[in-house]
Protein backbone atom coordinates (compact mmCIF):
# COMPACT_ATOMS: atom_id res chain seq x y z
CA UNK A 1 0.00 0.00 0.00
CA UNK A 2 2.96 2.40 0.81
CA UNK A 3 5.11 1.71 -2.27
CA UNK A 4 1.75 1.63 -4.30
CA UNK A 5 0.51 5.37 -2.92
CA UNK A 6 4.22 6.69 -3.42
CA UNK A 7 4.53 5.21 -7.09
CA UNK A 8 1.00 7.12 -7.72
CA UNK A 9 2.94 10.29 -6.40
CA UNK A 10 5.35 9.78 -8.89
CA UNK A 11 8.33 8.58 -6.35
CA UNK A 12 10.58 6.06 -7.13
CA UNK A 13 10.17 3.08 -5.20
CA UNK A 14 11.40 -0.39 -4.51
CA UNK A 15 9.83 -3.16 -2.20
CA UNK A 16 12.42 -5.59 -0.56
CA UNK A 17 9.96 -8.76 -0.06
CA UNK A 18 12.13 -11.58 2.44
CA UNK A 19 9.92 -14.12 0.11
CA UNK A 20 7.01 -13.93 -2.48
CA UNK A 21 4.32 -11.17 -2.86
CA UNK A 22 1.23 -12.02 -0.49
CA UNK A 23 3.70 -15.32 1.36
CA UNK A 24 3.02 -13.93 4.77
CA UNK A 25 -0.67 -12.30 6.12
CA UNK A 26 -1.23 -10.72 2.98
CA UNK A 27 -2.25 -13.76 1.37
CA UNK A 28 -3.05 -15.83 3.85
CA UNK A 29 -5.72 -14.00 5.80
CA UNK A 30 -9.11 -14.56 6.33
CA UNK A 31 -10.44 -12.52 3.21
CA UNK A 32 -12.42 -10.06 5.21
CA UNK A 33 -12.66 -6.57 4.62
CA UNK A 34 -13.83 -5.04 8.43
CA UNK A 35 -14.10 -1.33 9.24
CA UNK A 36 -12.21 -0.13 12.29
CA UNK A 37 -9.20 -0.59 14.37
CA UNK A 38 -9.78 -4.18 16.59
CA UNK A 39 -9.23 -1.13 19.14
CA UNK A 40 -12.89 0.34 19.90
CA UNK A 41 -13.78 3.41 19.47
CA UNK A 42 -14.42 4.02 23.20
CA UNK A 43 -11.23 2.54 24.47
CA UNK A 44 -9.60 5.05 22.29
CA UNK A 45 -11.22 7.35 23.53
CA UNK A 46 -10.60 6.22 27.55
CA UNK A 47 -6.67 5.94 26.57
CA UNK A 48 -5.96 8.91 24.74
CA UNK A 49 -8.74 11.09 25.33
CA UNK A 50 -12.20 12.86 22.46
CA UNK A 51 -9.96 14.26 20.00
CA UNK A 52 -7.90 11.21 18.80
CA UNK A 53 -11.40 8.92 19.57
CA UNK A 54 -12.79 11.57 16.74
CA UNK A 55 -9.97 11.47 14.74
CA UNK A 56 -9.85 7.78 14.52
CA UNK A 57 -13.51 7.53 13.73
CA UNK A 58 -13.28 9.98 11.17
CA UNK A 59 -11.06 6.72 9.72
CA UNK A 60 -13.39 3.83 10.23
CA UNK A 61 -14.13 2.91 6.55
CA UNK A 62 -10.93 5.00 5.04
CA UNK A 63 -8.94 1.29 4.89
CA UNK A 64 -12.07 -0.23 2.86
CA UNK A 65 -12.08 2.82 0.56
CA UNK A 66 -8.31 2.45 -0.37
CA UNK A 67 -9.03 -0.93 -1.79
CA UNK A 68 -12.38 -0.62 -3.21
CA UNK A 69 -10.64 2.46 -5.22
CA UNK A 70 -7.30 0.10 -6.27
CA UNK A 71 -9.81 -2.80 -7.16
CA UNK A 72 -11.77 -0.81 -9.22
CA UNK A 73 -9.05 1.67 -10.90
CA UNK A 74 -5.89 -1.11 -11.97
CA UNK A 75 -8.95 -3.92 -12.67
CA UNK A 76 -7.82 -6.13 -9.88
CA UNK A 77 -9.50 -9.88 -9.77
CA UNK A 78 -10.24 -10.90 -6.48
CA UNK A 79 -13.64 -12.09 -6.25
CA UNK A 80 -14.86 -8.89 -4.32
CA UNK A 81 -18.08 -9.33 -2.69
CA UNK A 82 -19.87 -6.70 -0.82
CA UNK A 83 -21.10 -7.16 3.12
CA UNK A 84 -19.95 -8.60 6.26
CA UNK A 85 -21.64 -9.86 9.06
CA UNK A 86 -20.63 -9.42 12.67
CA UNK A 87 -22.23 -12.56 14.68
CA UNK A 88 -23.64 -12.72 18.43
CA UNK A 89 -24.03 -15.80 20.32
CA UNK A 90 -25.63 -14.19 23.45
CA UNK A 91 -27.78 -10.83 24.74
CA UNK A 92 -24.49 -9.55 25.72
CA UNK A 93 -23.15 -9.79 22.81
CA UNK A 94 -25.82 -7.89 21.06
CA UNK A 95 -25.86 -5.09 23.58
CA UNK A 96 -22.15 -4.99 22.55
CA UNK A 97 -22.92 -5.18 18.89
CA UNK A 98 -25.74 -2.51 19.43
CA UNK A 99 -23.46 0.22 21.29
CA UNK A 100 -21.22 -0.49 18.49
CA UNK A 101 -23.42 1.02 16.02
CA UNK A 102 -24.52 3.69 18.39
CA UNK A 103 -20.90 4.74 18.71
CA UNK A 104 -19.91 4.52 14.80
CA UNK A 105 -23.26 6.70 13.69
CA UNK A 106 -22.22 9.27 16.49
CA UNK A 107 -18.65 9.39 14.23
CA UNK A 108 -20.55 9.32 10.86
CA UNK A 109 -20.77 5.89 10.15
CA UNK A 110 -24.33 4.73 9.04
CA UNK A 111 -24.40 1.52 7.40
CA UNK A 112 -25.06 -1.02 9.95
CA UNK A 113 -28.23 -3.01 10.34
CA UNK A 114 -29.07 -5.23 13.54
CA UNK A 115 -29.95 -9.05 12.71
CA UNK A 116 -32.13 -10.68 14.98
CA UNK A 117 -32.55 -14.34 15.24
CA UNK A 118 -34.96 -15.15 12.39
CA UNK A 119 -32.36 -12.00 9.97
CA UNK A 120 -29.41 -14.04 10.84
CA UNK A 121 -30.80 -17.50 9.46
CA UNK A 122 -31.88 -15.40 5.77
CA UNK A 123 -28.25 -14.82 5.83
CA UNK A 124 -26.38 -18.21 7.83
CA UNK A 125 -27.93 -20.88 7.25
CA UNK A 126 -27.66 -21.84 11.63
CA UNK A 127 -29.01 -21.84 14.99
CA UNK A 128 -26.40 -21.23 16.88
CA UNK A 129 -26.57 -17.48 16.96
CA UNK A 130 -28.73 -15.46 19.07
CA UNK A 131 -28.93 -12.52 16.47
CA UNK A 132 -26.03 -10.17 14.52
CA UNK A 133 -25.41 -6.66 12.79
CA UNK A 134 -24.62 -6.66 8.64
CA UNK A 135 -21.92 -3.94 8.01
CA UNK A 136 -23.14 -3.15 4.17
CA UNK A 137 -19.64 -1.23 3.58
CA UNK A 138 -17.96 -4.42 4.30
CA UNK A 139 -16.84 -6.39 2.06
CA UNK A 140 -14.98 -10.05 1.20
CA UNK A 141 -12.55 -11.11 -1.48
CA UNK A 142 -9.32 -13.31 -2.38
CA UNK A 143 -6.05 -11.62 -0.67
CA UNK A 144 -3.66 -13.42 -2.43
CA UNK A 145 -5.04 -12.03 -5.79
CA UNK A 146 -5.56 -9.19 -4.14
CA UNK A 147 -1.90 -8.71 -3.46
CA UNK A 148 -0.86 -10.14 -6.23
CA UNK A 149 -2.76 -7.29 -8.29
CA UNK A 150 -1.63 -4.31 -5.82
CA UNK A 151 1.81 -5.43 -7.19
CA UNK A 152 1.37 -5.59 -10.74
CA UNK A 153 -0.51 -2.30 -10.26
CA UNK A 154 3.16 -0.94 -8.07
CA UNK A 155 4.89 -2.35 -11.10
CA UNK A 156 2.90 -0.70 -14.13
CA UNK A 157 3.93 2.78 -12.31
CA UNK A 158 8.08 2.36 -12.29
CA UNK A 159 7.96 0.45 -9.04
CA UNK A 160 10.52 -2.35 -8.74
CA UNK A 161 10.28 -5.02 -6.19
CA UNK A 162 12.69 -7.57 -4.86
CA UNK A 163 11.50 -11.20 -4.14
CA UNK A 164 13.16 -13.44 -1.94
CA UNK A 165 15.91 -10.77 -0.37
CA UNK A 166 15.48 -11.04 3.20
CA UNK A 167 16.48 -7.92 4.63
CA UNK A 168 19.38 -8.23 7.57
CA UNK A 169 19.49 -4.83 8.72
CA UNK A 170 18.50 -1.11 7.98
CA UNK A 171 21.48 1.27 8.93
CA UNK A 172 21.75 5.41 8.74
CA UNK A 173 24.66 6.02 6.31
CA UNK A 174 25.18 9.66 5.57
CA UNK A 175 22.41 11.26 4.19
CA UNK A 176 21.22 8.11 3.34
CA UNK A 177 19.77 4.60 4.67
CA UNK A 178 20.66 1.43 3.47
CA UNK A 179 18.82 -1.65 3.24
CA UNK A 180 21.01 -4.77 3.54
CA UNK A 181 20.39 -8.42 2.17
CA UNK A 182 22.69 -11.16 1.63
CA UNK A 183 23.00 -10.86 -2.18
CA UNK A 184 22.90 -6.75 -2.14
CA UNK A 185 21.68 -3.48 -0.91
CA UNK A 186 19.81 -0.71 -1.51
CA UNK A 187 20.13 2.79 -0.90
CA UNK A 188 17.63 4.96 -0.35
CA UNK A 189 16.19 8.81 0.61
CA UNK A 190 13.89 7.13 3.23
CA UNK A 191 12.79 3.31 4.13
CA UNK A 192 9.50 2.65 5.38
CA UNK A 193 9.90 -0.78 7.51
CA UNK A 194 6.47 -2.80 7.09
CA UNK A 195 7.14 -6.47 8.38
CA UNK A 196 4.56 -6.69 10.96
CA UNK A 197 4.82 -10.18 12.66
CA UNK A 198 7.22 -11.32 9.70
CA UNK A 199 9.57 -8.43 10.80
CA UNK A 200 11.50 -10.85 13.19
CA UNK A 201 14.99 -9.30 14.97
CA UNK A 202 15.97 -7.54 11.40
CA UNK A 203 15.15 -4.06 13.34
CA UNK A 204 15.97 -4.76 17.23
CA UNK A 205 14.06 -1.30 18.20
CA UNK A 206 10.70 -2.76 17.27
CA UNK A 207 10.96 -6.52 18.01
CA UNK A 208 9.55 -5.71 21.70
CA UNK A 209 6.44 -3.75 20.75
CA UNK A 210 4.62 -6.21 18.80
CA UNK A 211 3.92 -10.09 19.20
CA UNK A 212 3.72 -12.53 16.56
CA UNK A 213 -0.05 -14.54 16.74
CA UNK A 214 -0.67 -17.32 14.42
CA UNK A 215 -4.52 -18.11 13.05
CA UNK A 216 -5.52 -21.04 11.49
CA UNK A 217 -7.97 -21.73 8.33
CA UNK A 218 -9.42 -24.49 6.83
CA UNK A 219 -10.64 -24.82 3.14
CA UNK A 220 -13.50 -27.47 2.42
CA UNK A 221 -13.77 -29.15 -0.81
CA UNK A 222 -15.95 -26.98 -3.55
CA UNK A 223 -19.65 -27.32 -2.67
CA UNK A 224 -22.50 -28.16 -4.56
CA UNK A 225 -24.17 -24.97 -5.27
CA UNK A 226 -27.30 -26.15 -3.02
CA UNK A 227 -25.33 -26.86 -0.33
CA UNK A 228 -23.00 -23.41 -0.50
CA UNK A 229 -26.22 -21.47 -0.74
CA UNK A 230 -28.19 -23.13 2.16
CA UNK A 231 -25.26 -22.11 4.27
CA UNK A 232 -24.63 -18.85 3.17
CA UNK A 233 -27.66 -17.90 1.05
CA UNK A 234 -26.57 -13.66 0.41
CA UNK A 235 -22.59 -14.76 0.50
CA UNK A 236 -21.37 -12.23 3.06
CA UNK A 237 -18.34 -13.28 5.00
CA UNK A 238 -18.93 -13.64 8.87
CA UNK A 239 -16.84 -13.11 12.04
CA UNK A 240 -18.78 -13.89 15.35
CA UNK A 241 -18.58 -11.76 18.59
CA UNK A 242 -16.22 -13.68 20.82
CA UNK A 243 -12.70 -12.66 22.15
CA UNK A 244 -11.55 -16.07 20.23
CA UNK A 245 -13.76 -15.40 17.42
CA UNK A 246 -14.52 -17.77 14.30
CA UNK A 247 -14.74 -16.38 11.10
CA UNK A 248 -15.61 -17.39 7.46
CA UNK A 249 -16.97 -16.95 4.01
CA UNK A 250 -17.25 -18.99 0.83
CA UNK A 251 -14.57 -18.97 -1.85
CA UNK A 252 -15.43 -17.80 -5.91
CA UNK A 253 -14.98 -21.91 -6.34
CA UNK A 254 -17.91 -22.39 -2.99
CA UNK A 255 -15.33 -23.68 -0.60
CA UNK A 256 -16.14 -22.90 2.79
CA UNK A 257 -13.35 -21.01 4.26
CA UNK A 258 -13.31 -21.21 8.05
CA UNK A 259 -10.78 -19.84 10.08
CA UNK A 260 -10.38 -19.24 14.04
CA UNK A 261 -8.02 -20.03 16.62
CA UNK A 262 -5.04 -18.46 18.24
CA UNK A 263 -1.82 -19.37 19.33
CA UNK A 264 0.84 -16.19 21.10
CA UNK A 265 3.81 -16.22 19.92
CA UNK A 266 3.44 -17.52 16.48
CA UNK A 267 3.79 -20.58 16.27
CA UNK A 268 1.75 -23.60 14.46
CA UNK A 269 -0.87 -25.91 15.99
CA UNK A 270 0.13 -29.71 15.54
CA UNK A 271 -2.85 -30.42 13.41
CA UNK A 272 -4.89 -27.19 12.42
CA UNK A 273 -7.78 -29.26 10.92
CA UNK A 274 -8.24 -30.93 13.92
CA UNK A 275 -8.10 -27.45 15.92
CA UNK A 276 -10.81 -25.85 13.63
CA UNK A 277 -12.82 -28.21 12.31
CA UNK A 278 -15.03 -28.47 15.19
CA UNK A 279 -16.03 -24.94 15.23
CA UNK A 280 -16.94 -25.21 12.13
CA UNK A 281 -19.13 -28.41 12.86
CA UNK A 282 -20.60 -26.72 15.15
CA UNK A 283 -21.91 -23.60 13.58
CA UNK A 284 -22.92 -25.86 10.35
CA UNK A 285 -23.41 -29.46 11.19
CA UNK A 286 -24.12 -30.00 7.42
CA UNK A 287 -20.06 -29.88 6.66
CA UNK A 288 -18.93 -32.39 9.24
CA UNK A 289 -18.68 -35.35 6.31
CA UNK A 290 -16.97 -32.70 4.02
CA UNK A 291 -14.37 -33.27 3.54
CA UNK A 292 -11.09 -30.56 3.89
CA UNK A 293 -8.95 -29.66 0.91
CA UNK A 294 -6.53 -27.26 2.77
CA UNK A 295 -5.34 -25.90 5.72
CA UNK A 296 -2.85 -23.35 7.03
CA UNK A 297 -1.88 -21.05 9.47
CA UNK A 298 -0.20 -17.94 9.62
CA UNK A 299 1.04 -14.56 11.53
CA UNK A 300 -0.62 -10.82 12.62
CA UNK A 301 1.17 -8.75 15.27
CA UNK A 302 -0.55 -7.74 18.16
CA UNK A 303 0.11 -4.69 19.80
CA UNK A 304 -1.06 -4.70 23.73
CA UNK A 305 -3.52 -1.85 23.13
CA UNK A 306 -4.86 -3.68 19.95
CA UNK A 307 -4.13 -0.03 17.94
CA UNK A 308 -1.45 -0.21 15.42
CA UNK A 309 1.37 1.62 16.01
CA UNK A 310 3.74 4.38 13.37
CA UNK A 311 6.15 5.99 13.76
CA UNK A 312 9.86 7.40 12.91
CA UNK A 313 13.04 5.15 14.02
CA UNK A 314 15.46 7.89 12.65
CA UNK A 315 15.65 10.36 10.25
CA UNK A 316 14.36 8.71 6.73
CA UNK A 317 13.38 5.62 8.79
CA UNK A 318 9.41 5.34 8.67
CA UNK A 319 7.23 1.90 10.19
CA UNK A 320 3.88 0.93 10.61
CA UNK A 321 3.15 -2.62 12.10
CA UNK A 322 0.77 -4.03 14.70
CA UNK A 323 -2.67 -4.05 13.43
CA UNK A 324 -3.81 -6.84 15.74
CA UNK A 325 -6.13 -8.86 13.31
CA UNK A 326 -7.05 -5.89 11.22
CA UNK A 327 -4.71 -5.45 8.83
CA UNK A 328 -6.37 -5.81 5.53
CA UNK A 329 -8.08 -2.54 6.10
CA UNK A 330 -5.30 -1.68 8.47
CA UNK A 331 -1.99 -1.85 6.27
CA UNK A 332 -4.04 0.17 3.36
CA UNK A 333 -5.01 2.84 5.95
CA UNK A 334 -1.46 3.04 7.50
CA UNK A 335 0.56 2.73 4.01
CA UNK A 336 -1.62 5.76 2.99
CA UNK A 337 -0.70 7.55 6.04
CA UNK A 338 2.80 6.62 5.24
CA UNK A 339 3.30 7.69 2.29
CA UNK A 340 1.72 11.18 2.74
CA UNK A 341 4.35 11.39 5.61
CA UNK A 342 7.19 10.84 2.77
CA UNK A 343 5.38 13.69 0.42
CA UNK A 344 5.52 16.35 3.43
CA UNK A 345 2.10 15.43 4.77
CA UNK A 346 2.40 14.92 8.43
CA UNK A 347 -1.31 15.50 9.83
CA UNK A 348 -2.42 12.07 10.04
CA UNK A 349 1.07 10.87 10.60
CA UNK A 350 2.11 13.15 13.49
CA UNK A 351 -1.68 12.17 15.47
CA UNK A 352 -0.62 8.39 15.04
CA UNK A 353 2.35 8.69 15.99
CA UNK A 354 2.60 10.41 19.05
CA UNK A 355 0.23 8.04 20.65
CA UNK A 356 2.40 5.73 23.11
CA UNK A 357 3.22 2.41 23.05
CA UNK A 358 2.69 -0.31 25.91
CA UNK A 359 5.01 -2.39 26.28
CA UNK A 360 3.33 -6.51 27.13
CA UNK A 361 3.89 -6.82 30.80
CA UNK A 362 6.53 -9.64 31.39
CA UNK A 363 8.52 -8.13 28.09
CA UNK A 364 9.24 -10.44 25.40
CA UNK A 365 9.85 -13.71 27.68
CA UNK A 366 6.38 -13.73 29.70
CA UNK A 367 4.50 -11.63 26.83
CA UNK A 368 3.11 -14.90 25.29
CA UNK A 369 1.95 -16.69 28.42
CA UNK A 370 0.40 -13.44 29.73
CA UNK A 371 -2.09 -12.88 26.71
CA UNK A 372 -2.57 -17.51 26.87
CA UNK A 373 -3.85 -16.72 30.40
CA UNK A 374 -5.72 -13.91 29.75
CA UNK A 375 -7.37 -14.98 26.57
CA UNK A 376 -8.51 -18.25 28.59
CA UNK A 377 -10.41 -15.93 31.19
CA UNK A 378 -12.28 -14.15 28.15
CA UNK A 379 -13.02 -17.56 26.27
CA UNK A 380 -14.26 -18.46 29.56
CA UNK A 381 -16.31 -15.29 29.80
CA UNK A 382 -17.96 -16.11 26.47
CA UNK A 383 -18.99 -19.57 26.95
CA UNK A 384 -20.35 -18.94 30.59
CA UNK A 385 -22.50 -15.63 28.78
CA UNK A 386 -21.11 -13.10 31.73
Amino acid sequence: SAALHLAEKGYKVAVVEGARVGWGASGRNGGQIVNGLNAGLDSIGRRYGAETEAFVGGLLQAGARIIYRLVEQYGIGCDLKPGNIYAAYTARHMRELEAKQVLWRRHGMDDHEMLDRDAMRRHIGSDVYFGGMMDASGAHMHPLNLALGEARALESLGGRIFELSPVTGVEKRGGDVVVRTAAGTVTAKTVLVCGNAYLGKVVPALAARVMPVSTQMIATEPLDADHAAALLPTDKCVEDNRYVLDYYRLSADKRMIFGGGVVYGGTDPADIVAKIRPNMNKVFPSLRDVKIDYAWSGNFALSFTRVPQLGRLDEGIYFAHGYSGHGVTGSHLFGSILAEAVDGDLARFDTFAKLPWVPFPGGQMLRAPYSTVGSWWYALRDKVGI
